[in-house]
């Protein structure tokens, strides 16, 4: 997949989207009795679309060193459950309090919130379950090193350390810096794992698992730029989710302004795609994804 134009990428992360959901689908599959309203509430968000940028990552960053697609999408898959877990409980109401999410009624909506906690659970549980299995990885030592860089990309040095941060009451009055490490957690750090989950699964060279993980730095960076941006522009139905939630916050653009914001994502786009001069023309399509994620309209 590593060596597609960047000109037909939206084509490419659609056939890279069905195939993770077609993945997901096999991985969760429904189940009747006293536990089904659960499974199909983790079915409900993880079915639901989305663009699945994640494990198009993980399959750009696995194409480059040759790693078989089927292994690939099991990791992609992987990092998408604990994404989905993690919108799940953002929408709550001691989060968010979202009522929506890509479009339709958020899970603790759909179905309550005792089972959107409890999806949410499931998801990320059974994230490290597809990970540790021998159908990912025959090595030992490549499904430990997946395992532990999910678990910090997720948990309270990552994901969840962001996400505590941002509903801190020090979120009011942050500079751009300590904005910078609140989504550096809080989004990029899943980036980061779907970049360097290639150069693991293929036991690349320490050099060229980093040149990907400070790619993986600048991308979640423009990402977030772009989402703060998205949700002064943007309009709930492009975006299939409520915007204007960050009215009252500091974000990119109350810091920079829109225009600022948008020269500053512009800017990260630039310096992720330098770091990826190691691998020449076979990265050209993550060179595309960083420009997608700023241009983007959801």
């Amino acid at each position: 997949m590593a060596h597609a134009r960047s000109d037909d990428l939206i084509a490419q992360m659609t056939r890279s989207a069905d195939a993770v959901t077609r993945e997901l689908d096999r991985l969760i599959p429904a189940v009747t009795g006293p536990r089904g309203p659960v499974v199909e509430a983790m079915r409900y968000s993880a079915l639901s679309g989305g663009k699945r940028l994640r494990p198009f990552l993980v399959l750009e960053s696995a194409g480059l060193f040759g790693v078989p697609d089927a292994q690939a999408l099991r990791v992609g898959s992987a990092v998408e459950m604990v994404h989905c877990y993690s919108l799940i409980h953002d929408d709550l109401p001691a989060m968010d309090d979202s009522d929506t999410r890509r479009g339709r009624p958020a899970v603790h909506k759909a179905f309550d919130e005792a089972i959107a906690i409890l999806a949410g659970d499931a998801l990320l549980t059974q994230a490290f379950e597809v990970l540790g299995s021998f159908e990912t990885s025959r090595d030992a030592s490549v499904r430990a090193a997946l395992v532990v860089e999910l678990a910090k990309a997720s948990g309270a040095a990552g994901m969840v350390g962001g996400q505590m941060i941002d509903i801190s009451p020090a979120r009011e009055s942050m500079g751009f810096d300590e904005i910078a490490e609140l989504e550096a957690l809080k989004t990029g750090e899943l980036i980061r794992f779907s970049c360097v989950a290639g150069p693991i699964l293929a036991n690349a060279a320490e050099g060229e698992r980093q040149a990907l993980a400070a790619y993986a730095a600048d991308l979640g960076l423009a990402f977030q730029v772009a989402d703060d941006i998205l949700d002064v522009t943007g309009t709930e139905e492009e975006v299939g989710k409520p915007v204007g939630q960050d009215d009252g916050l500091t974000t990119f653009v109350t810091l920079l302004g829109l225009e600022g914001a948008r020269k500053k994502a512009d800017e990260l786009v630039e310096s992720a795609c330098a770091h990826l001069a190691p691998f020449g023309a076979s990265a050209d399509t993550l060179r595309a994804v960083a420009r997608f994620v700023v241009e983007r309209n959801q």
